[in-house]
């Protein structure tokens, strides 16, 4: 099988090296006519013609229509020079993520079968689709900024620079959409078991995404400052558009002398009133006599004393007092509960007890005074009773058993 594989990419590389060559050797005549749109076949001989078309780098759309580059050749080009009026980012990213599972699927099939030496190139394609997703991502932002600190500074009226912002909007839309579409749960569950993947399409895939998400958070900032710039600026060109509009139509408008007039208009009358304010100049030696006098002429408070029922001690008394007889009622529940327990000689629910006397206790912690009197008990009492408890777990994933009622009978009975 190895000699096959080297076959294949010595035959590759030939090939790719060949028409590489050809992109270098016209490459004055081939950059013209992507300006032009179209090839000028005078610039090449024939058999130079024949050899760009078989190495599909140009086409004829129609048999009317001239030679031109393909479409592929021509984005790249676009990309290179940054040409944003050409380049046309395509970041179809479920069809990327349909051949990562394809990919995925072939290397685990190789290696299933022993075949290390076509999993190791599965993989390699696999690493290749890998960055290549990320680097659409990058090469979108980039676009995007490079719309930002061009098209807005290059188009002729606020207008178009409004539609500009709308077109970048809608790209950044598209690539966060894009961006949700790629499911980390799936990519585990796809690199389960292999530490290779799993760096690979878990660890540094999300690396890469993460710096996306904050790219696109920082284009989207700009894209709003720069969209409330735009309107500002609307707003005042058509207030300035507006005027002088009405000027031209009444040539002789004179704005009449508003300060001088006893009555404003309400539009104009909007300034609020000034409040002066002062402060003590205490740096100042001179006046320190005349600010003792200002202290000592102040009027005096009158100091209420409060009787000893309503002071602060007192309160925090009648406070504990409180909470001391609401323990001790709880306490005496508790206890008719046992009480109720002997006397019946059978089996008593906790919560069926409360429900039944009608008592204000919340149930957590009616159970757990319960609990708390039963270990509270001399070991000879405690034998008398025999205590139940029923739990059930917090969750199907918590182990952790809560306690939804207790059960108290007695062990004679």
């Amino acid at each position: 099988m190895a000699p096959l594989d080297s076959t294949l990419t010595s035959n590759l590389f030939a090939i790719g090296a060949e028409r590489l060559a050809l992109l270098g050797k016209h490459h004055k005549a081939l950059m013209q006519g992507y300006l032009d749109g179209q090839v000028d076949e005078t610039t090449f001989s024939e058999a130079a013609l024949k050899k760009l078309i078989a190495a599909r780098i140009l086409w004829r759309p129609d048999e009317q229509q001239p030679l031109a580059l393909r479409p592929l050749v021509s984005e790249l080009i676009a990309s290179m020079v940054a040409d944003e009026n050409r380049r046309q980012i395509n970041a179809d990213v479920a069809e990327k993520l349909e051949q990562i599972r394809n990919r995925v699927q072939a290397y685990r099939d190789a290696q299933f079968k022993g075949d290390y030496s076509v999993a190791e190139l599965q993989l390699q394609r696999l690493t290749e689709h890998v960055h290549d997703l990320s680097g659409q991502f990058e090469e979108a932002i980039d676009s995007l900024w490079h719309r930002l600190n061009s098209d807005f500074g290059f188009v002729s009226s606020l207008d178009e620079k409004i539609r500009e912002n709308e077109r970048a909007q809608k790209q950044l839309r598209r690539l966060l959409d894009g961006l949700d579409l790629l499911n980390f749960d799936e990519l585990i569950e796809l690199s389960e078991g292999n530490s290779h993947l799993r760096k690979l399409l878990v660890s540094q895939l999300q690396n890469q995404l993460s710096s996306h998400h904050s790219s696109l958070l920082e284009v989207q900032k700009r894209l709003v400052q720069l969209l409330a710039k735009f309107r500002q600026q609307q707003a005042r060109s058509m207030l300035i558009t507006n005027m002088a509009a009405f000027l031209r139509q009444h040539p002789k408008y004179q704005p009449a002398d508003y300060p001088n007039r006893s009555e404003l208009p309400g539009l104009f009358n909007q300034a609020p009133a000034i409040r002066p304010q002062a402060a003590i100049a205490l740096d100042k030696a001179s006046e320190r006599d005349i600010l003792a006098e200002l202290l000592q002429a102040l009027p005096k408070p009158n100091r209420i004393e409060l009787p000893e029922l309503h002071s602060a001690n007192f309160a925090e008394q009648l406070v504990d007092e409180a909470i001391m007889a609401r323990q001790q009622a709880l306490k005496t529940d508790v206890e008719n509960f046992y009480l109720k327990v002997i006397d019946r000689g059978g089996k008593l629910s906790a919560l069926d007890y409360l429900n039944e006397q009608q008592l204000s206790w919340d149930s957590e912690i009616w159970l757990y005074q319960i609990l708390a009197d039963y270990q509270a008990l001399p070991r000879e009492e405690k034998q008398m009773f025999a205590i139940r408890r029923d739990e059930t777990p917090a969750s199907e994933v918590n182990q952790l058993m809560l306690i939804r009622d207790i059960q108290i009978a007695l062990r004679a009975a």
